[in-house]
């Protein structure tokens, strides 16, 4: 079982400590249920986790109260709970929830009252699938150089261009996309909208495999028609929208990582304490009693910086930029290295498939490029160093 004791640090309410309670015993009672057949039906499988989310009132934490959700506004740590708990549990579960929020999550800081009853009611229920459309396959980590396009036309917008890497593509209901909208150039000049599935002149034309397979594909735009209401804030601010969702959901994938982490702990904790070698336990060899010291102090690390830049965000700060970098940058490394470390303390079964310390191997990879990769996440926490010690 993993260690709870984080929980009783001071970043937490009551109610932190009864959702990661409540959370824990859901995921035990249904996850292996729920993820049966995720190698025969992908697709299916996350879809069925997310209506099973939604049915067990969790998903309602991925959106404000404005939308149906639980709480008057997103709660970073409510988020981070629920992520690394899933994460632990089965990673394909936390890319489900984590979806449903961050596709939503412009509607839920910038949508309007009618965007937000038409969309959000529909994700805190499991009903409806969210999707975020901001990479390009020229404009990933340098989202100023979008190519994407919206041309105004009376009341209409007529979309054009390509998005790719995008997560529940071919199974999203709707998804907030990014478009310049003038030729302002950089940053300037972005908008977002709200494109549902179906639309004419919107289609997923490809499916995009990875080493750990979850729905994602590229998606394409002619002509692609859509109401000015479907605009999601003002003409122009997409960019701002973007990374105001981005560092709300940044910390959330260190909490990810930090799941996965406590799960690799688990597995090695439990194996080394019965595996017989050399007339004893594997545990029993200072080198192992090394390895397991590294990891379980990875973990705390992370575990700080994670919650520090929740907390911060929920309690003390509109932006936390810095913080969730630094999060997302150890949380997301420290979790490979845990990992990896755990793979090789299982030895030959730790590159066995079927074995949980395989597949966390897999899972964790991607975590450390999407939503900023850690090169960016460096350049980011210096930035931010920089500025600090200028104003002071």
């Amino acid at each position: 079982m993993s260690d709870k004791s984080f929980l009783d640090w001071p970043f937490f309410e009551e109610h932190h400590r009864v959702l990661a309670a409540t959370l824990d015993a859901w995921a035990t009672e249904h996850m292996a249920e729920l993820t049966a057949q995720e190698h025969e039906d992908l697709d299916g499988t996350c879809v069925k986790l997310v209506r099973a989310l939604g049915a067990a009132g969790f998903a309602g934490y991925a959106v404000p109260a404005s939308g149906g959700g639980h709480l008057e506004k997103l709660d970073v740590r409510s988020l981070c709970i629920i992520r690394e708990t899933l994460a632990r549990h089965h990673a394909l579960a936390d890319f489900a929830f984590a979806m449903q929020g961050l596709g939503s999550g412009p509607i839920s800081l910038f949508g309007s009252a009618q965007q937000q009853s038409a969309y959000l009611e529909a994700v805190a229920a499991g009903r409806k699938i969210s999707a975020f459309a901001l990479s390009e396959p020229n404009a990933g980590s340098d989202v100023a150089a979008m190519e994407c396009r919206a041309t105004q036309d009376g009341d209409h917008w007529v979309l054009n261009g390509c998005k790719t890497w995008i997560s529940n593509a071919g199974i999203a209901d709707f998804y907030t996309v990014f478009a310049r909208t003038n030729d302002s150039g950089g940053a300037k000049g972005i908008s977002c909208f709200i494109v549902e599935a179906g639309t004419p002149g919107f289609d997923v034309t490809e499916r995009i495999d990875l080493v750990a397979p979850h729905p994602l594909g590229t998606l394409q735009f002619k002509d692609c028609r859509i109401s000015d209401a479907q605009r999601v804030g003002d003409e122009g601010r997409g960019f701002g929208i973007a990374m105001a969702t981005l560092d709300v959901f940044r910390s959330t994938v260190a909490a990810a990582a930090l799941g996965m982490a406590r799960r690799a702990l688990d597995e090695t904790l439990n194996y080394t304490a019965s595996r017989d070698i050399f007339g004893g336990k594997l545990d029993d060899l200072q080198l192992v009693q090394a390895k397991i010291g590294e990891m379980a102090l990875g973990v705390d690390g992370s575990a700080l910086l994670v919650y520090r830049a929740a907390w911060t965000k929920d309690c003390a700060a509109d932006r936390v930029t810095r913080e969730a970098a630094m999060a997302k940058y150890h949380a997301t490394e420290t979790a490979q290295q845990v990992i990896d470390t755990a793979v090789q303390l299982h030895g030959g079964k730790g590159v066995t498939k079927g074995y949980i310390v395989e597949s966390l191997y897999r899972d964790i990879r991607a975590l450390r490029i999407y939503e900023g990769a850690s090169e960016v996440q460096t350049t980011i926490i210096a930035r931010q160093t920089r500025l600090s010690h200028e104003a002071h």
